[in-house]
């Protein structure tokens, strides 16, 4: 690196580069100077500029070896250096003070220095305290350092005063940023000097609301030609473009609410030659962007062991894994002894396992709740299984322990605690031992071991059906001492057999959204009705401890698993307040989202319900249905009339005989039951729809009731 040139720094050669007129936008004022750097400084300081930048690097205090001139204060002040007169950039100007620091430490050295400055000497000599300060700028995504050589004369030295300040124009920053500036002497005699400093945002782009939707007004002259850029800038990754234009101004953009997301960010810039850009990122705390991007967020499971969120910015997130058992109930974490793991966002991960199993799921939640979980696996490894799960800790003298994982904790197999897997616990040991359970994974703190529990089940099925053949052979023997008698019992008993068979392959789970009191006296007086046919039916009214203790939406996943699997089929019940749910998801909302309560087990079910119905695994799984009088047929959302939706009770025998399904009886006894069903509902019908001047709103008449359109 090469010294420069010595530059003229005197008091009348500087005022005489300095222009008068003041520019800028808004409220902040910004002086024009020339194109040229100067270095303003006091009287008697002599100064040269180091060319090009150094290495920003302070290096270890040091001991000044005796008075060393330091800088004590920065100053900042925002110019305009303008090559023409409409060719300007923003600057930064430096005003560093210095002062002498230290002492001599030897009284002849500094007679020494004395005499070398002593005027009245024959031969004077130019005896000086010189030193080398470095500036340093940053201001993302550049930095600058340059070094300055300072030179006092001896006659200005005296330990601890200020002797004069220099002044350094300037350095190039873009509006709206945050610019940072060091000072320190080489060697370092003394902490480095920092100021921080947010410079004005552009003054003619303004961020504003128009009702849901956000405007982007971009406020300059008819004639100004710039670029406009949208950009997601995520934490984990390059910046991936969004939309961009070139333009002239003034513009007026508006963005639906639904595309904001925290990471959307706003660059802008004349069009003109190395030009500065700017950027701002106005909805980083916006809450409709942070809700938006959870439901952009797609997490998916990928054959092994791998799995990816796609979202458009970086989520604050942890997964984990967790173990689904096949009797339903909340997914339990393997926290340990599996670590918790930060979420990056589009990226292709891999959990620590050894085999994949059809019931380990991924769970992504925040410090606050439970965002989402997948099962996908199950796609391509089979159903779930009747498999229990074995945790193992091993100690550091090589002595382990087995304990099953259950609802209720890890349960220890050598115990004598009342469940399954206590009950069972010297047969599991004898199978993880014996090779016959699968090991997941695998490490010196642990193992995870998947253990079949289908073979204790058949020997279970065993005895009960050893007890269904000693009873067969019992009722042999009646029918051959009384046969008449016999007869009519055994038909009653054939009928009965065959309603408990075909309530057993057919479950239906009833979903739909709490609009009032008297909507959920319909729904309940449904599900006591269907009860009465050979259906066996869930419904989120008669299960509000499981709600309670599992939340609403894991409970959804649980009966819907436990209804597909058995056949099943899941009822969509649509209302005025079910409409408005879908169509908020569907994001053709135009009012603002209701609060949905604890229990409401449609709203939490739709982030799993609409999926099937967009990639069109809905029919055969979902049927609909909606009351005569309470919604008309057309505002029923169109994605959902991919299966059979049916009016209530009009359409009574069709809806029954899809319920039912195969074991459907006959037209004529599927007419009886249809009006069974009719029976059990009118009652609530009429407390439902009251005539005009009745007490009360009715069903689905409160003031949040109706569809939006």
């Amino acid at each position: 690196m090469g010294r420069g040139q010595e530059l003229d720094l005197s008091s009348s050669g500087r005022d005489s580069k300095k222009g008068e007129r003041v520019g800028g936008g808004g409220n902040v004022r910004f002086r024009s100077i020339n194109s040229d750097l100067s270095l303003p400084l006091s009287q008697g300081l002599s100064c040269h500029l180091w060319d090009g930048d150094v290495l920003c690097l302070p290096g270890s205090l040091v001991s000044a070896p005796g008075p060393v001139l330091v800088p004590t204060r920065l100053q900042t002040e925002l110019v305009l250096r303008c090559h023409e007169e409409t060719d300007c950039d923003l600057c930064v100007r430096v005003a560093v003070h210095l002062a002498v620091h230290g002492y001599w430490e030897d009284p002849e050295d500094e007679e020494k220095f004395r005499r070398a400055a002593d005027p009245e000497l024959e031969e004077p000599r130019n005896a000086s305290l010189q030193a080398h300060i470095v500036l340093s700028f940053q201001a993302y995504p550049t930095a600058h350092c340059v070094l300055l050589e300072v030179q006092v004369p001896a006659a200005l030295v005296q330990p601890g005063q200020s002797v004069g300040s220099i002044v350094f124009d300037c350095f190039e920053a873009a509006l709206g940023a945050e610019v940072q500036i060091w000072s320190y002497t080489q060697p370092r005699y003394q902490k480095e000097l920092n100021l921080t400093q947010q410079l004005p945002a552009l003054p003619w782009l303004n961020v504003s609301a128009d009702g849901e939707d956000v405007r982007l007004v971009l406020d300059v002259s008819e004639e100004q030609r710039f670029g406009l850029s949208l950009y997601w800038n995520q934490d984990q990754g390059p910046i991936k473009p969004w939309w961009h234009s070139n333009l002239t101004g003034p513009q007026t953009i508006t963005l639906n609410h639904t595309d904001l997301v925290p990471c959307l960010c706003i660059q802008v810039w004349p069009l003109e030659p190395d030009s500065v850009r700017t950027s701002i990122c106005p909805f980083r705390e916006d809450p409709r962007a942070h809700r938006n991007l959870w439901r952009a967020a797609r997490l998916q499971l990928l054959p092994s062991r791998g799995w990816r969120l796609d979202a458009p910015c970086s989520l604050p997130a942890e997964a984990t894994l967790c173990w689904q058992a096949l009797d339903g109930g909340p997914c339990l974490p393997l926290v340990p002894p599996l670590p918790r793991e930060n979420v990056t966002v589009n990226k292709v991960l891999e959990f620590p396992l050894r085999k994949g199993h059809p019931n380990v799921c991924v769970q992504v939640s925040t410090w606050e709740k439970l965002q989402m979980q997948e099962c996908l696996w199950a796609d391509s490894l089979g159903p779930l299984k009747d498999d229990m799960l074995l945790v193992e800790t091993r100690g550091p003298q090589d002595n382990g322990s087995l304990c099953a994982l259950e609802p209720s904790g890890c349960t220890p197999l050598l115990s004598r605690a009342s469940t399954r897997a206590a009950r069972l616990g010297e047969q599991l040991l004898q199978d993880v031992q014996s090779g016959q359970c699968l090991q997941l994974w695998d490490s010196d703190l642990g193992a995870l071991w998947a253990c079949p529990m289908d073979k204790y089940i058949h020997q279970r099925w065993a005895l009960v059906w050893l007890a269904c053949l000693l009873l067969a052979a019992v009722l042999f023997l009646l029918l051959l001492l009384k046969m008449n008698p016999v007869k009519g019992w055994l038909r009653l008993l054939k009928e009965n057999i065959r309603a408990g068979a075909a309530s057993r392959s057919r479950a239906a789970l009833l979903l739909y959204s709490a609009d009032d009191a008297s909507f959920e006296r319909l729904v309940g007086a449904l599900a006591s009705a269907l009860c009465q046919l050979p259906l066996r039916v869930a419904v989120d009214l008669w299960s509000r401890r499981d709600l309670s203790a599992q939340g609403a939406l894991a409970w959804f996943h649980a009966q819907r698993r436990q209804t597909l699997q058995e056949g099943g089929v899941v009822v969509l019940l649509f209302s005025p307040g079910a409409v408005a749910l879908c169509r908020e998801w569907l994001q053709d909302a135009t009012s603002a989202p209701r609060a949905h309560g604890p229990h409401d087990a449609f709203a939490a079910s739709l982030s799993c319900v609409l999926p099937d119905f967009l990639q069109g695994r809905a029919p055969g799984r979902y049927v609909g249905a909606y009351f005569d009088k309470l919604l008309p047929a057309d505002a029923v959302p169109a994605l959902f009339r991919s299966v059979p939706v049916f009016s209530l009770p009009s359409q009574l025998p069709d809806f029954l005989g899809i319920l039912q399904g195969p074991t459907a009886p006959r037209s004529r006894r599927l007419a009886e039951r249809a009006e069974q069903v009719s029976r059990a509902l009118q009652p609530a019908l009429d407390s439902c729809f009251r005539p005009p001047g009745a007490l009360g709103t009715g069903c689905g008449m409160g003031p949040e009731a109706g569809v939006r359109t």
